[in-house]
């Protein structure tokens, strides 16, 4: 059931020549070529942050805000409840009600990935199909992380398993170990891949080494690979990534956009160029700052940002004149 309703929401069809459509007299760089992806996830997706009232409560007005604002950037779609959004601080029924919020606003073009993974394999599967029931495309499932000296590569690969067998819709891997403090293993990402409800990965680790090895090593199934984060983006798609996820995109969308149509088309000098400008921002709404410091930023940028739940912590006013200055100092403020 899970690989006919993958099968029948293949609206997207992919190039049938080389991913990259580079002209010829630019230095563009192609990959392998393998079968073609039945969704494809070529693009960037902003992981929303999700907005809260001064009293805590989620302010879906203002989610419908940011949602209208967003509109106007070449998003390949959206995804929400992933670290960004600050999932594990929602209720169950908040996640709920964030997929059909945004789901109503998304046009239907665009991808909904929506985070469902919990610590047990049976609640995982629970919350990813309610989350296809409330409207998302796409389920992004982080590795559980608890008990991590038992998350072997078998265990993992277990999980997975049956969280793709009874997904109504398809999967996408999530590793995040700066969060889990666990690394998804190349031989379990390998073995997933050919998976036929299993269709990429979101790596938010930052080695292209490893990146660049999961392409290699996946070219001839239907998976495709996501960076996790704007400050690798350039070198994750010269390894042959298909998009990114990336936090920096809830600010600086249309430059990311940017970068992606410039990889695509050969242009390395301009993307470098403009890969070099992104680097601190990112590394100060993500490493450095972490939520609050994202969504202070984007109010700078037009956004509505508003505070985090506890126990996060407002930037201190010393930290948010460091991280205007890190904008600023790049050219963007």
């Amino acid at each position: 059931m899970a690989l006919s309703t993958r099968l029948a929401s293949s609206l997207w069809p992919t190039l049938a020549a080389l991913r990259w459509a580079a002209p010829r007299q630019c230095r563009g760089l192609s990959t392998p070529q393998g079968p073609e992806p039945s969704l494809d996830l070529r693009g960037i997706f902003p992981p929303l942050a999700t907005p809260f009232s001064p009293m805590g409560e989620v302010d879906y007005a203002q989610l419908e805000g940011n949602l209208s604002r967003y509109a106007s950037i070449p998003f390949r779609g959206l995804v929400v409840l992933g670290s960004n959004g600050e999932y594990p601080y929602l209720a169950p029924r908040e996640r709920l009600e964030v997929v059909s919020c945004v789901r109503r606003a998304l046009p239907r073009d665009q991808l909904l990935l929506a985070g469902s993974g919990c610590e047990s394999t049976q609640a995982t599967i629970e919350l990813t199909v309610n989350m296809a029931e409330a409207g998302a495309d796409v389920a992004l499932v982080v590795t559980p992380c608890y008990y991590r000296g038992a998350m072997t590569s078998a265990a993992l690969v277990h999980h997975y398993t049956e969280v793709g067998d009874a997904s109504p819709i398809p999967v996408v891997l999530y590793s995040v170990p700066a969060n889990t403090g666990l690394d998804l293993p190349m031989e379990a990402v390998v073995t997933l891949a050919q998976h036929p409800n299993i269709i990429g990965i979101k790596d938010s680790g930052g080695d292209i080494t490893r990146l660049g090895l999961m392409v290699h090593k996946t070219r001839q199934e239907d998976f495709q690979v996501l960076a996790g984060s704007a400050g690798f983006l350039l070198a994750s798609y010269a390894v042959g990534a298909s998009g990114g996820v990336c936090a920096l995109a809830n600010v600086l969308g249309a430059p990311l956009c940017q970068l992606d149509r410039l990889c695509r088309k050969g242009q390395w000098q301009e993307a470098r160029d403009l890969q070099h400008r992104l680097i601190e921002p990112n590394t100060a709404v993500t490493r450095r700052f972490g939520v609050p410091g994202l969504k202070k930023a984007m109010e700078w940028f037009g956004y509505y940002g508003g505070p985090c739940r506890a126990p996060l912590a407002p930037l201190s006013p010393a930290q948010v004149e460091e991280l205007r200055n890190t904008f600023s100092t790049n050219g963007w403020l």
